[in-house]
């Protein structure tokens, strides 16, 4: 038997809680008897808010932009437009599962420091620098090894003579398009410094070389192109990390025959790690990525900190024999993969959805089998196709049948994220992926 002896008694019946203060509560004593029969020890897990205040000044301040808001305002109607326009008024935050494909390219000159930072200030979590090598082996950010023609300033330089292959205006009356391939091989490491990033575009019928070094789609903008500044491999390491954002690297392949003056396909995929290994970078911060299988597994093998989060990325829709939806002509298989111990796989974005019964987006069959598999998936590319009025091009050619407005892509967006469960999604615009990652309280990134 227990006593339970003290009490507060609140004397002021009838009045407000704040009216109950000290000199209303009488305390009094009282004897009552308790028999226990029994004890039970509960045991409850209880979320509690945590509020972290952060310095004025210090804050990161994450801006979206108007672009998500025409996407949500463009969806057909429905529960999830419904939810996505109930969060308008944010708050937006930085999130993983936004990454910046080659920065924020839609607007911005791609793999530049600028592009970079506004991808960051949009929220994507994880950035990428593709990475290629120079005439003298070093490591810069470039999509393609050869692509400064329609990248860069290149062709307006000095620099041109070094191209594989120097302008050559095209022939309206032959029907001969314009032509030019410059590549970062052709040229040193200072070299490449001295050009400029520009949007990725150029004009076949361009007769001279300030036409050629336009073109740029008209879905995107030169607004921003007036400063784009290249990034070695390493600058853009200590540029993520002062802007706090985790790394997803892809080696690209050589666009010329390794080894490249002794330098083999090893010492280039070793090269690009110990780049991180010499910046101290956490292992669990970078993703590296390849569309070349052997790369993964040399990581994997070689350098099993980083190889753990080696990401494959399948290109396998350019073979002839591989059919999306016919699981045997896969090779190799989800189960081979895993075998061999890759984690992540990397697909375009139509390879994990298709019609459903309902003329509505669902997971495919590739989603199916390489989550069965156990294995984890990003995807590419949003935001890079323009209008989807007529169906959206390439990213959407296994659902181009119901895609027919620009909000649609945040209804793949959903399903992407929901139903196929990926880790992240690469777009040429952050912030539209940031908005829908902040709305869907998905976790921050740290």
């Amino acid at each position: 038997m227990e006593n339970i002896r003290r009490f507060l008694i609140c004397a002021c019946i009838g009045a407000t809680l704040s009216a109950c203060d000290d000199d209303n509560v009488e305390i009094v004593e009282i004897e009552r008897e308790v028999v226990v029969t029994n004890t039970v020890t509960q045991v409850e897990t209880i979320n509690v808010p945590t509020i972290v205040t952060v310095p004025a000044g210090e804050g990161t301040s994450i801006q979206v932009g108007a672009r998500p808001f025409f996407l949500v305002e463009d969806m057909d109607e429905g529960e999830l437009k419904d939810a996505l326009e109930q969060c308008s008024e944010g708050p937006f935050y930085t999130t993983d599962f936004s990454i910046g494909h080659r920065g924020a390219p839609l607007q911005f000159p791609e793999h530049t420091r600028e592009s970079y930072v506004a991808a960051s200030r949009m929220g994507a979590g994880i950035l990428e620098c593709d990475v290629t090598f120079t005439q003298d082996q070093e490591l810069v950010c470039r999509h393609s090894q050869c692509d400064l023609h329609t990248t860069t300033n290149i062709l307006a330089t000095d620099l041109a003579q070094k191209c594989d292959t120097n302008f050559i205006p095209a022939d309206p009356e032959n029907g001969t398009p314009a032509q030019a391939r410059c590549c970062t091989s052709d040229i040193t490491l200072a070299e490449f410094k001295t050009l400029q990033g520009k949007m990725d575009a150029s004009d076949p019928t361009a007769t001279i070389v300030e036409e050629y070094l336009g073109g740029t789609a008209d879905f995107r903008t030169d607004l921003y192109a007036s400063r784009g500044t290249l990034l070695t491999h390493a600058e853009s390491i200590e540029l993520f990390k002062s802007l706090g954002a985790k790394m997803t690297p892809e080696l690209k392949s050589p666009s010329v025959p390794m080894p490249f003056n002794g330098f083999t396909q090893q010492d280039y995929a070793q090269k690009m790690i110990d780049e991180y290994v010499a910046a101290d970078v956490d292992p669990e911060d970078v993703f590296a990525q390849s569309f070349n299988l052997d790369d993964v597994l040399y990581w994997i093998e070689n350098t099993p900190e980083f190889g753990e989060q080696g990401v494959f990325l399948d290109g396998r829709y350019a073979d002839s024999s591989f059919d999306l939806n016919d699981p045997p002509t896969w090779s190799p298989t989800m189960q081979e993969l895993v075998d061999q111990g890759v984690e992540i796989i990397a697909p375009p974005t139509f390879f994990l959805v298709t019609v459903g019964d309902n003329q509505d987006i669902v997971p495919s069959i590739y989603a199916e089998e390489a989550k069965a598999a156990g294995l984890d998936i990003i995807s590419w590319s949003l935001e890079r196709s323009g209008p989807l009025a007529t169906g959206g091009g390439f990213y959407y050619q296994t659902i181009s049948d119901i895609t027919n407005n620009d909000g649609d892509q945040l209804a793949l967006l959903d399903v992407l994220a929901q139903e196929v469960g990926v880790l992240g999604i690469f777009s040429d615009w952050p912030g539209t992926t940031t908005y829908y990652a902040s709305c869907m309280g998905m976790a921050p990134s740290i």
